[in-house]
């Protein structure tokens, strides 16, 4: 039997069925907030308790209405570059900042190529992109960062050392997985 907080998150899994993942943040993007919020909050901050991570310019991507970049400002981190295509308002009213709208595809291609990171955070997107497409986002990003936080509720997706990333750690809070990978050298 669920408990009451589990009954009380709205199945963002049957909004996807319904409308496709595209379709979901493009019709609610601008409202979205992640039901899962104190979940990836804790796992984060504990993840970040654990290991040794620089902190100094940190991209979280697919940034939705801002989980990440807040609990990064609550361990004292500043420099954050939002990217999400979808959800640059819902971004913006909780966080005060611009989201650029890079999709996962255009960061592929090499848009941010000259923009370096110490850390890349990615909190409950990865699962949703096409397994084909996997591979070159995740080169381009090893490319991009020394460090990559993958926070999921998913035991999916699982990087490879072919694609730049050799997983260091996994922890589970509350049903979310954050995996720290390492970026290896080309």
């Amino acid at each position: 039997m669920a408990s009451s907080s589990e009954q009380e998150i709205p199945s963002i899994r049957k909004e996807y069925e319904q409308h496709g993942v595209r379709g979901f943040y493009e019709q609610f993007g601008d409202a979205y907030r992640n039901p899962h919020e104190a979940a990836i909050r804790l796992a984060l901050h504990e993840g970040l308790s654990c290991w040794q991570v620089d902190l100094s310019r940190v991209l979280d991507l697919a940034c939705g209405s801002g989980e990440v970049t807040l609990a990064l400002q609550e361990l004292g981190c500043a420099a954050i570059d939002g990217i999400d295509p979808y959800t640059a308002e819902a971004y913006r009213a909780r966080t005060g900042r611009q989201a650029e709208p890079f999709t996962f595809e255009q960061i592929a291609d090499g848009a941010l190529e000259d923009r370096p990171y110490s850390l890349i955070v990615c909190s409950f997107a990865l699962h949703l992109l096409p397994a084909s497409r996997l591979p070159v986002l995740a080169y381009q990003l090893h490319r991009l960062a020394p460090a990559l936080i993958v926070l999921t509720p998913h035991k999916r997706p699982r990087l490879r050392e072919a694609w730049g990333w050799r997983l260091e750690d996994e922890i589970v809070v509350a049903r979310v997985r954050a995996r720290l990978y390492r970026s290896v050298n080309p």
